[in-house]
């Protein structure tokens, strides 16, 4: 029954929180979507770990894609081996894994240790915060160490079938019954950040500033006086 709930009705169930949170934001409360910048009251840590965070979190989606979205058959058909992919995964997403741990550990620290930034902060931001934090640790340690617990374990013959699976509405469960507890976790706690997505700041990604690449520049003058 847990297994059916968690992998079959739990995915379709966040899905839903996703849709109709983005909907109701955007038709209630839409002038809400913006990150509170707090730079001016602490820089330096904000501008290391946002740029280590947004930088790393890129690639870290980038990877998550190819290894879900893409399946295994299509990179043994343009002739990549197994062993290859393997270096290629592990070795780039342990980096860029790090990478955003190490940029969302210094948000989360500068929130919750600077005073003026933690009263800006709402009880919201740092659950955002720790959840993040929670779900790229699990996504860390479920590379390094998930496969231990089951040797010879290949989550593109398991997972990324069931999660393309989800898309086609018909997931099967017992393709996650084996799966090793951390990564299990990793994706619970993925799931946390999806239904929170929409009534959170995290909602912000969406309002990414594209139209500054196309508009016109602006020009300072100096004033002689």
């Amino acid at each position: 029954m847990w297994n059916n709930f968690l992998w079959v009705i739990l995915p379709y169930l966040i899905f839903a929180s996703f849709i109709v949170g983005h909907i109701f934001r955007y038709r209630y409360d839409k002038f809400s979507v913006t990150a509170k910048s707090s730079e001016l009251i602490e820089k330096r840590q904000l501008m290391i770990g946002s740029i280590l965070f947004h930088v790393g979190i890129l690639f870290v989606v980038g990877g998550h894609f190819v290894g879900l979205v893409i399946p295994k058959s299509f990179t043994e058909a343009i002739g990549m081996s197994e062993h290859t992919y393997h270096i290629i995964a592990v070795g780039i997403g342990s980096v860029f894994g790090v990478m955003t741990f190490i940029g969302m550990f210094l948000l989360t620290y500068r929130r919750i240790s600077h005073k003026s930034v933690r009263r800006l902060s709402s009880s919201g931001d740092i659950i955002v915060n720790l959840t993040l934090l929670l779900t790229l640790l699990l996504g860390i340690l479920s590379t390094l160490f998930g496969t231990k617990e089951v040797p010879g374990f290949d989550y593109r013959e398991s997972i990324s079938i069931w999660f393309r699976q989800i898309f086609m509405f018909r997931p099967d469960a017992n393709l996650m019954a084996e799966i090793p507890l951390l990564f299990k976790l990793h994706i619970l706690s993925a799931f946390v950040i999806f239904g929170l997505f929409p009534y959170t700041r995290l909602v912000h990604a969406w309002s990414v500033p594209l139209s500054y690449l196309k508009r016109r520049y602006i020009i300072y003058r100096k004033n002689p006086s």
